[in-house]
């Protein structure tokens, strides 16, 4: 069954095309010399991306492959003015970042509800030739074409907008803890890969609190090349504050995996290691008493990135629950052993007077970075794009401009 989970697409937009003044003179009956009387074109339409809160994906977007506004109507004679084209307005997901699809240069994006932003500003409308009568010139003979459409192709592409997000390998364990920190139910399995999209589940804290949290799916090493479906959805933790890495605590070597899972956020963008990070050390369960102190002294320390950069993000504010004055918590989602104070820590950390600062100083700078189109090809066969569409060009444009307006006689 196909995901009703879309957080890609490309649509031709095209805005409409002002329309012509009209040159027409005056000439009734008793006032054979009535002079100039041609009214203004209409402006064509223009296109608008406005924030939705209703909406979480973008599959009522997937099949409008294009978005044409209405052009405006031309003048006419007695100064009539030409008709405006309507204005299209496409309601989009908060956190719909767009491109150009052709160059991946960052367009605009729409992070609130209710928030307009102009992609594609339609056409103004030529002047009639009344608009230029003087004293001099009481006939003019000419007016004014309507301002050209605008076309592009965009890319839209949602990136989730979550207060907490879940990084980690394949059965990690993020599943579970959504599920049993929220009303949330993601699919749970024992094979790697089972989470195929990314979901969202609100996390309730004390007095009535709460946070967002967001599950991706695991991701491997070489994501950052396209290994895995670390590539399709890194993209969905560059809007969260918080990053949550999640290792079982039956693994080898934890140190390592907490750094194998950094060094790929750092070749997917390296504004990620701004963040603030906590690591959760999951599956407590099948570890005795003895073996968890064990782990504890081991990773009281600060861990290290793969840049150097010292340490799991640490916060003035971290309760006293945290390992050594470091972000590392043990849990087990299956039993709820230390889940009260993984969410002690994760508010701790959200409201850090520093991590309000990271997230002012980085927040524009991400949601700015131009699309790398070295990897535009492989997205798109990830997303089922049909390379060999047609989409409508410069000659069967201006057919259908003839078509819809008729010049007048």
């Amino acid at each position: 069954m196909e995901s009703n989970f879309v957080d890609y697409v490309k649509i031709l937009c095209r805005s409409g095309k002002g329309g012509k003044g009209s040159m027409h003179l005056k000439h009734v009956k008793y006032n054979p010399n009535g002079g100039p009387d041609g009214g203004d074109g209409g402006k064509g339409g223009s296109i608008y991306l406005r924030g939705n809160h209703n909406y979480w994906t973008l599959l009522h977007l997937k099949y409008e492959r294009h978005i044409f506004a209405e052009h405006g109507g031309n003048g006419g004679r007695d100064k009539c003015h030409g008709t405006d084209g309507k204005d299209i307005y496409i309601d989009v997901p908060c956190g719909t970042v767009v491109y150009n699809a052709e160059t991946g240069k960052y367009v605009c994006d729409v992070t609130y509800d209710g928030q307009e932003v102009l992609l594609l500003k339609g056409g103004r409308g030529g002047l009639g030739n009344f608009q230029f009568r003087t004293a001099t010139n009481q006939a003019p003979r000419y007016a004014q074409p309507g301002e050209p459409m605008q076309e592009m192709t965009v890319i839209l592409e949602l990136k989730l907008l979550a207060d907490v997000g879940l990084v980690g390998f394949p059965n990690a364990g993020k599943s579970t803890l959504v599920s049993a920190l929220s009303n949330a139910k993601p699919k749970i399995a024992n094979y790697p890969f089972t989470t195929m999209e990314p979901s969202l589940g609100i996390v309730g804290y004390r007095d009535g609190k709460s946070f967002v949290m967001a599950d991706i799916p695991g991701i491997i090493e070489g994501a950052a090349e396209g290994k895995g479906l670390g590539l399709r959805f890194l993209r969905h933790i560059e809007r969260n504050s918080l990053l949550l890495f999640m290792v079982p605590g039956d693994t080898d070597d934890i140190k390592r995996e907490y750094e194998i899972l950094l060094n790929e956020l750092r070749q997917f963008n390296p504004e990620l290691l701004d963040k603030h990070r906590v690591l959760a050390v999951t599956k407590c369960d099948l570890l005795d008493e003895e073996l968890i102190e064990m782990l504890k002294e081991e990773l009281g320390a600060p861990l290290s990135s793969p840049e150097g950069d010292t340490n799991v993000q640490q916060s003035n504010e971290a309760p006293s629950g945290a390992v050594g004055g470091a972000s590392v918590v043990f849990i087990s989602a299956v039993t709820g052993f230390g889940l009260d104070e993984l969410k002690d820590v994760l508010w701790a950390e959200m409201n850090a007077e520093s991590n309000k600062l990271t997230a002012i100083t980085t927040s524009e700078s991400l949601a700015h970075r131009d699309k790398d189109m070295t990897r535009f090809q492989a997205e798109l066969a990830d997303e089922g794009e049909d390379e060999d569409i047609e989409f409508i060009d410069a000659e069967d444009i201006e057919d259908l401009d003839d078509f819809e307006y008729e010049e007048e006689e």
